[in-house]
């Protein structure tokens, strides 16, 4: 859930975001695998920094995020029950956006001035695979692989309230060391994000959101596993200013329909700290 991801912010903007989160929740898995009944409860810790600029008199941003995870896997395994605890540092993620519409860049005090209007965004994600990965464990806080998200977003303003519609494909490359020396790969997966914010006052805003995604089916050393994905969430989001540089947001976030992966409960709470 990223709501505001394509909101405009003055060129030259820079923020520091520390986040944590909590997930819980069942992951269902194809049934020829050997497990059954998988549930996790991980910890998520993270620091992050971007700031904004001026590319071809359009803004633009850039954001890194580098996370540490820890917490339990449990599930049955050939009918005995078996559960692990990971702990260490996840892949670093990293996230280039510009605004092709409505998104000028511009200084601190023409920002101001300029008036709400229809948004057109792009961005790409890119997961870097820096995390601590044993490839003798099926449960790693890395994922040994890169991964690519394009995405175009759309955001409408209508008096206090904005419209979002964001859509996009992770694409992924190769796992070589997958439980050992098999090659793991994982096929293309469309995401697609809908949602609408209110605004209570400047900076003050909650928003509700849906998220779609559907593909991302594996092969393990040329063999297709039956594991397409076709999952939905929702989730809402509370942004409140503490003062003119410091705000904190609370996310939460539930599986609703689940067919391969994880159908968790999310909650996360964030401080930013901003500047010029």
């Amino acid at each position: 859930m990223e709501p505001r991801a394509y909101s405009p912010a003055p060129n030259g903007a820079q923020f520091v975001l520390l986040t944590y989160g909590h997930q819980s929740g069942d992951v269902l898995l194809d049934s020829s695998l050997p497990l059954e009944d998988v549930s996790i409860k991980f910890n998520l810790l993270s620091i992050g920094y971007g700031r904004t600029f001026n590319l071809a008199g359009r803004q633009a941003n850039v954001a890194v995020l580098a996370p540490y995870l820890w917490g339990t896997a449990q599930g049955t395994v050939f009918e005995d029950q078996v559960k692990v605890r990971r702990s260490g540092g996840g892949d670093l993620r990293v996230r280039f956006s510009t605004l092709l519409k409505g998104g000028a860049a511009l200084g601190p005090k023409e920002f101001v001035q300029q008036k709400p209007a229809t948004i057109i965004g792009v961005s790409v994600s890119i997961v870097v695979p820096t995390g601590q990965y044993d490839p003798a464990r099926l449960v790693n806080p890395g994922s040994n692989r890169w991964a690519f998200k394009p995405e175009v977003g759309i955001s409408r303003p209508a008096g206090r309230w904005t419209f979002e519609l964001m859509g996009g494909a992770w694409l992924f490359t190769g796992n070589n060391s997958f439980l050992g020396n098999s090659r793991r790969e994982q096929k293309l997966m469309a995401s697609f994000q809908g949602g609408v914010i209110y605004t209570l006052r400047p900076r003050m805003w909650v928003s509700a959101n849906t998220t779609f995604y559907s593909g991302g089916s594996t092969v393990i050393n040329g063999t297709a596993n039956n594991d397409r994905q076709k999952n939905a969430r929702i989730g809402a989001t509370f942004s409140y200013p503490l003062n003119q540089q410091q705000s904190l947001k609370v996310v939460w976030a539930k599986g609703v329909t689940t067919r391969i992966g994880g159908k968790l409960n999310t909650v996360v709470v964030g401080w930013q700290y901003a500047w010029f």
